[in-house]
Order: C-alpha cells, then structure tokens, then sequence
C-alpha cells in the first residue's frame, strides 16, 4: 500500500498556546476529564466481570475435582492435602467475587458521584466550567488578538512595499545597463524608485510603531492569560489527585499478593502439604486396611442363658401386689454382660457385685440396687449369689 505523502510541520509558534484560540486545548481538558471518569468506570467494570467470571470457574473446577476426589482411593494426610486445595480454592473465588463486587458498587459509584459533583452543566453552554474558562481566555485574548492583526496588516504592507522596492533597483539596474535608453526615462526609472524607497520607509515606520505597541501590552496580556490558566490547572489537579486516589484504591483491591486473607489461604495450605506424612498414612492403612485390624480369633465362647422377655402388663399387675422384700439384700455377682433395654432395667458387666433385694418373679426376673444407688430389674439366671 502506497504511503501517504507528508503534511508540510505545522510552525511550532502558531501551536502555542498565546496564539489566538489555542487556549481551547486547556478549555477542552474539562470535557475530556469527564469522559475520562465514563472510560474509567466502563473499564474496570469490566475488569468486575473477569472477577466474577474468574470466580465462577475456581469454583465449578473446585466442585467437580472434590466430586472426583471423595470417590479416588487416597486417604490419610494425602487425601487432606489434596482437598485442601478445593477449600482453598473455594476461600479464593470468594475474594474475587469480593474483588468485583468493590470495583462496581465501590469504586464505579464512587468515580459516578464524583463526576456528577465536580462536573455541572450550564443549560445550552455545555459544561460551567468550561463556558467560564473559555469566556475568560477570550476576553483577555481579544485585545491582544486585534492588536496582532494590525500587525499583521502593517507587516504585510512593509514586505510589500519592500519587494516593490526590490522589483524598482532590478529595473534601474537593467536600465544602466542598457545604452539604447534614453536619458529621460532611466530619470523616471530612478525617481519611481526613489518614492517606492519612501514609502517603504514609511510602512517600516508603521510597522514598529504597531510592533511596540502590541510588546507593550504583552505583559499585561500574559499576566491575565496566565492568571486563567491557573485557576484551570488547579481544577485539573483536584480531579488528577482525585482519579490518583481512585486508582491506588482499585490497586488495594486487585493487589492480593498483599491480601491478608490469600496469604492466610496459601499459608495454612503449605502447612496442609507439609503435614502429609507417609509413616501416619502407611500406619492408618495398616490399622484400617491391614495386618493391624482388630479380629476376633477363634476362642471358646460361653453359652449365655436366654432372656425370657419381660411382660410389662404383668409385671406392672405384680407390682401392685405385694412382694417379699429381702431386709439388707443378698449380695450377687453378675455371670454376664448386660445391657437394660428399659428404664427400669438394670445394666451390669460379668462379675459386678450388686444387690437382690426382691426374689425372683414369676417371669424370671428379679429387683436389685447397684453399687451407686440405681434400682431396676435384672434376669435372676444372669447372677449367682457372691460367697
């Protein structure tokens, strides 16, 4: 593709910011601000969204590999290292979410409040501030402005009269030169460049005449420049130090090699790693898996009398009647386990001393008081009387 020919430069003195109209750049930087903070505001909600989005994925690869990993063999401290990772990832895809939501409900309302504060509009006139700065440069630039197109004026006349002077001495050059003229005309020739001579002189005159005056009201002319200029350039440095502010906040919130809470997740994750011991996994598996489980070896087993089940009706009949009760009690000891099944029921390990204090039923039970004071029914084959 053919290049395109190069502009002629521009002359750096028209681009200054005295020349007329130039002010405009600094007028126009309110209207840029302004759109800087929608820029900024649509930017980093964007960034929210990849957040978010990040989140959403730590999350849905958190779930599905701890799905896989509960149904894998691993166990021990192994398989504690592995779903660490999950739990970590879960804390992480919380503080991203954390991260997005600060960037929009944060950090975007708060650039939004800002701007609608800082940034009034004048009905018709576009911005206020830009309407007064634009109004105040052209006020104090219009003097100057008129002064520099007189001069203009001036100088164009001067540069002409100077080339009418140069095109006069060519032309009484040619004419010395030239013996066929006669005397009478190279005259003319020569006073015609005498009065172009004079009246260059003359705009000459005009011209540093109006140059002197426009020097002279340059200081007073720079002077209500530059007081505008500041007063812009400080409304530009409260919004500079204000989007500062903004950025080294939405920094906090996206640096989280300095979060305190991912430091706490990837720390207390090391930990988890390094705790993963093979000696302790290898000795579950032996416990659990192996030569170390419990087994009941085959050994003689003692016959344990069958419990006649006890008849509540009956027994609740009997208790109305009256009982023989055994003064002071007969000690017994327990030949077996046993495990009361209701509350009134005793519960006693082979070989316990208690007391009988109520002979046996007609149901084959019998009512007896333990060591600590507990009173209930036992089955009378489940003891013997202690010597």
């Amino acid at each position: 593709m053919a290049s395109r020919p190069k502009e002629p430069a521009e002359d750096p003195r028209k681009q200054s910011f005295w020349m007329p109209g130039n002010y405009v750049r600094t007028v126009h930087r309110t209207e840029q601000s302004f759109q800087a903070c929608n820029d900024i505001v649509a930017c980093f909600t964007e960034r929210a969204k990849v957040e978010k989005q990040y989140a959403q994925q730590l999350s849905q690869w958190s779930n599905k590999w701890k799905a896989i990993v509960d149904s894998r063999p691993l166990y021990g401290s192994l398989m504690r290292a592995w779903q660490c990772f999950f739990t970590s990832t879960e804390r992480l895809s919380a503080l991203h979410s954390s991260i997005a939501q600060s960037l929009t409900e944060e950090e975007g309302e708060r650039v939004k409040t800002w701007q609608k504060e800082t940034f009034p509009k004048k009905i018709f006139c576009g911005f206020r501030e830009s309407y007064k700065s634009n109004t105040s440069f052209s006020r104090a630039q219009k003097p100057w402005s008129k002064k520099l197109q007189k001069l203009e004026k001036v100088r164009v006349a001067y540069h002409r009269s100077c080339q009418k002077e140069q095109a006069a001495l060519d032309k009484e050059k040619q004419a010395n030169e030239n013996s066929e003229m006669s005397e009478e005309k190279k005259q003319k020739i020569r006073e015609a460049k005498e009065k172009t001579a004079e009246e260059k002189e003359k705009a000459k005159d005009r011209y540093e005449k109006m140059l002197e005056d426009v020097s002279s009201y340059t200081p007073r002319y720079m002077e209500e420049m530059e007081a505008i200029f500041e007063e812009t350039q400080e409304e530009e440095r409260k919004r500079i130090s204000f989007l500062k502010q903004v950025f080294l906040s939405i920094h906090r919130h996206l640096d989280i090699t300095n979060n305190e809470s991912v430091k706490a997740v990837y720390s207390e994750l090391h930990q988890t790693l390094m705790s993963i011991d093979e000696q302790d996994d290898l000795k579950w598996w032996k416990n659990n898996h192996g030569p170390g489980m419990p087994t009941d070896w085959p050994k003689i087993e003692q016959w344990v009398p069958p419990i006649k089940k006890l008849n509540r009706k009956k027994r609740d009949q009997k208790g109305k009647e009256s009982r023989p009760v055994m003064i002071g009690g007969v000690k017994v000891r327990a030949l077996y386990d046993y495990v009361g099944e209701e509350a009134d029921e005793l519960s006693f390990k082979a070989g316990e001393i208690f007391l009988k204090v109520e002979e046996e039923d007609d149901q084959g039970w019998c009512r007896g008081v333990l060591t600590g004071g507990k009173e209930g029914f036992y089955p009378a084959n489940y003891v013997e009387v202690a010597e």
